[in-house]
């Protein structure tokens, strides 16, 4: 179990500092009230978690140490749904109907097309 959470918290460590680092990028070089930062990561994250459980699905090409490491750990860590909770309420908060929509539903939906994508992309090699 201590083996366990070591690799998860490592994992997240990374992930979390990438999510940092990407959304404070956005923060910085884009000005819009639209979360785009959060918004990347989520969809990003969910490609990536497609990609790796498509991986996992493929054959014994990951451990199940590496799986933890990559999914919980990496994706769960870099990926956050409180974030995008937080940056929904606060459009709705600033009365931004329109990109509140506009980014809790397609935040959703790519999420998961993207999740498929991931998966689909490793079945066709």
């Amino acid at each position: 179990m201590v083996k366990s959470l070591m690799i998860v918290g490592f994992g997240g460590f990374i992930g979390t500092v990438a999510r940092f680092l990407i959304s404070r990028y956005f923060q910085v070089n884009v000005s819009s009230v639209f979360p785009w930062g959060t918004f990347i990561v989520n969809i990003v994250g969910c490609l990536l978690i497609g990609v790796i459980y498509g991986i996992s699905e493929k054959g014994d090409f990951l451990s199940p140490e590496v799986r933890l490491f990559l999914t919980v750990g990496i994706c769960g860590g870099f990926t956050t749904f409180s974030t995008l909770s937080n940056d929904a309420f606060l459009l709705l908060r600033q009365q931004e109907w329109i990109r509140f929509a506009f980014y809790t539903s397609f935040s959703f939906f790519l999420g998961l097309l993207a999740v498929y994508a991931g998966r689909i992309s490793i079945k066709l090699f």
